[in-house]
């Protein structure tokens, strides 16, 4: 059985787990996890989803504003999702992206954005089935092991 709920400050070991096992160059452009480091450094405990599955911490969607600006705050973004290599294939990500666009309908957003690396196609598989469309792209955003990788935006109207 899996539940979601939003994370505490004791989910920090097992998040920092669930980055360092599902990081490759695929997947983020960001550098390896590395070194002790706190989870909540870079996210609020309010601005991440949890899932649980048997009752171990499975995997996060973190979601927050992308600017300050006033005029911006209709919009949310899907800033991480990552799932425990042991319990990835069994509909945890999806739970976690539906789950991740409730809240930001609960805060009062109309839209629900997130940036993915065109290489990783299992997460771009999974946002369209979660209803996420491509608005742009970014070619060569990124050079990743010596290769130049294209930034997709996509977004999900919840209007």
């Amino acid at each position: 059985m899996t539940g979601i709920r939003t994370a505490d400050p004791s989910d920090d070991a097992k998040l920092v787990a669930i980055d360092a096992a599902t990081w490759t160059e695929t997947v983020s452009p960001a550098p390896a996890p590395s070194g002790p480091w706190s989870f909540f450094e870079r996210a609020d405990p309010q601005d991440v989803l949890v899932a649980e599955l048997d009752g171990a911490v499975a995997g996060y969607a973190a979601i927050g504003n992308t600017s300050p600006m006033p005029s911006h705050q209709h919009v949310l973004e899907l800033r991480g999702l990552a799932v425990d290599p042991a319990a990835q294939g069994r509909g945890v990500g999806h739970l976690l992206v539906e789950a991740a666009v409730e809240e930001a309908r609960r805060r009062g957003a109309l839209k629900i954005t997130l940036r993915v690396l065109a290489s990783n196609l299992v997460a771009r598989r999974l946002y369209e089935r979660c209803g996420f469309e491509v608005e742009g792209v970014l070619r060569g955003e990124f050079k990743l092991g010596g290769t130049f990788v294209d930034d997709v935006l996509m977004a999900r109207s919840l209007a």
